[in-house]
């Protein structure tokens, strides 16, 4: 039986992968990706528990710029589950604007975040890996950067006693059949058949 209780309120967080076009006009609208389909999964298979599912994901977003929002697109919509999904634009602009952000930065302001959360709303946390498939070879040299970010989601996950889906190695393992594009055309943004493998990773998690 899911862990999601009767009249949850899930707060999805992070970049333009949760973002995926949400109509930003509309509060209740969960764009075209992995959150809208969580939902739609979710919804239909347990009706009595009348859970509501919330996107306030924004394209581009850094761990920092999750923090300069907090206050209004998390603590603010009292979540009693809080799914943050952020990590790599931490990575991506040291190598397309050079404007890196350390693990330690990375870590730090992460774990504030959850911290925050944990003692205002009391959230159950569901922590989401971020991954890169690398379709050139420049990507390929992301994961010097990405891996110890990765590893720092890992011990946050394990400080603060979370749900984790472990979308790196997923991912990896996907595209060994197919090769990377199917599952993320540039390396990093999933196609439908990414966001489906990513939602139903995270329904796994809660135990739906």
């Amino acid at each position: 039986m899911t862990v999601i209780e009767q009249n949850a309120v899930v707060l999805f967080q992070g970049d333009s992968i949760t973002d995926a076009g949400r109509n930003r006009s509309d509060s209740a609208n969960l764009g075209a990706g992995y959150a809208n389909l969580v939902a739609a999964l979710f919804q239909s298979k347990y009706p009595e528990k009348q859970a509501a599912f919330l996107n306030r994901g924004v394209s581009g977003d850094r761990v920092v710029d999750l923090e300069r929002r907090w206050e209004e697109d998390c603590l603010s919509l009292k979540p009693t589950w809080l799914s943050v999904y952020v990590g790599i634009n931490d990575t991506w602009r040291r190598y397309d604007s050079n404007n890196p952000l350390s693990t330690e930065q990375y870590y730090v302001t992460y774990r504030r975040l959850l911290q925050t959360a944990k003692e205002q709303l009391n959230a159950k946390l569901i922590l989401v890996e971020p991954f890169v498939l690398p379709v050139n070879d420049s990507q390929k040299q992301w994961r010097e950067d990405l891996d110890p970010k990765i590893q720092a989601v890992r011990e946050l996950a394990g400080e603060f006693k979370t749900l984790y889906v472990p979308l790196d190695g997923l991912f990896a393992q996907a595209a060994t059949q197919t090769g990377p594009a199917y599952w993320a055309p540039d390396g990093v943004h999933p196609s439908p058949a990414g966001a489906a493998l990513i939602a139903h990773a995270w329904l796994q998690a809660v135990k739906a």
